[in-house]
């Protein structure tokens, strides 16, 4: 078969022939419930329970109402009706959007009603920026991360023209959606400094070393959208630790976590406990970093490399050919 490119892009999947806005990737997954029974049963399942099921379902989309606008993604039934705002990235639609799709449940009789907002945000920062209910409606939330991993398990199930749009489908959402699968081994490497803040009684090296603790803000500039599987610190002009990342929560003043830092409102910040420290056996210096730059490398390659550096550019050509293959 001859290779298809868009844009100077290689088409992978037909999916990527839809494009890669908002709208584009939520009728890529709505087509994808249409035509994979598992995929769908998976998805209600883990939204209502295990007893939900797609059976006499319908699914709606951009449904129109004058007073209410457009709606994503409606799935409904006898038995449910879900009104599923999906967002890229990290936005969430406000208390306002919200209150308007509340009022397209009231001529349906179905006994389970939900407002679903489907993010990229972690469960915990949109729980922490949604209220649990808009009037008597629950709101849910869920994530392009538990899209993926319920249209991974219905890869196997189904029939091959089902299984082979599945497949498509999780091609294109890892293109367009950033998620590192949970069996990553991809280190995200961080500067620490040695001085303490100002105002401050502990140093950056303190909360990690001694609290085994990490934070930054959430989804800021500059800054990881989600946590990464593996977290290591450098300073001192070498690499200090490796840490996985067993688990993570948000916060927006620091201080009850850390009574040495002042009180305030800082926003969203993730803050990640660690899991214990692994080095290697040999030193390994910093190499050619900027003073406070932030790179990707494959666990290994901080363990046998002579320098940070080297070991982010060999698991860049690690990826090269893994692409090219």
């Amino acid at each position: 078969m001859a290779d298809l490119y868009l844009h100077g892009r290689e088409v992978n999947s037909v999916f990527q022939l839809l494009g890669e806005k908002e709208n584009d990737i939520t009728f890529s997954m709505a087509w994808a419930l249409s035509k994979s029974r598992p995929f769908l049963d998976g998805f209600l399942k883990n939204l209502l329970g295990e007893t939900a099921s797609g059976s006499g379902a319908s699914i709606l989309l951009q449904n129109y109402e004058q007073s209410a606008g457009f709606t994503d993604i409606e799935i409904k039934s006898e038995d449910f009706l879900l009104i599923i705002e999906a967002k890229k990235g990290w936005t969430l639609p406000g208390k306002a959007q919200l209150l308007k799709y509340a009022g397209r449940f009231d001529s349906s009789g179905a006994p389970i009603k939900r407002l679903i907002v489907l993010s990229e945000c972690s469960h915990d920062y949109a729980k922490s920026n949604l209220q649990p209910q808009v009037g008597v409606i629950p709101v849910q939330t869920t994530s392009w991360r538990d899209v993926a991993q319920l249209a991974r398990k219905a890869q196997s199930r189904g029939s091959n023209a089902a299984k082979r749009l599945i497949r498509e489908f999780l091609t294109y959402l890892d293109g367009v959606v950033p998620m590192q699968p949970i069996q990553s081994n991809w280190v995200y490497v961080v500067a620490l400094g040695k001085d303490i803040p100002p105002n401050w009684d502990i140093s950056w090296i303190d909360v990690v070393k001694d609290r085994l603790r990490y934070f930054h803000p959430v989804a800021a500039r500059g800054f990881l959208k989600e946590p990464p599987n593996y977290i290591a610190f450098r300073y001192n002009g070498r690499l200090q630790s490796i840490h996985h990342v067993d688990d993570c929560t948000v916060f927006n003043d620091p201080h009850p976590e850390f009574p040495e830092i002042p009180s305030g409102d800082w926003g969203q910040h993730y803050l990640y406990s660690l899991g214990p420290t692994i080095k290697p056996n040999k030193e390994v210096k910093t190499g050619k970093l900027y003073r406070n730059g932030r790179v990707w490398c494959m666990l290994d390659t901080l363990l046998v490399c002579d320098t940070i550096s080297e070991a982010r550019d060999l698991s860049k050509s690690r990826l090269g050919k893994l692409s090219a293959s």
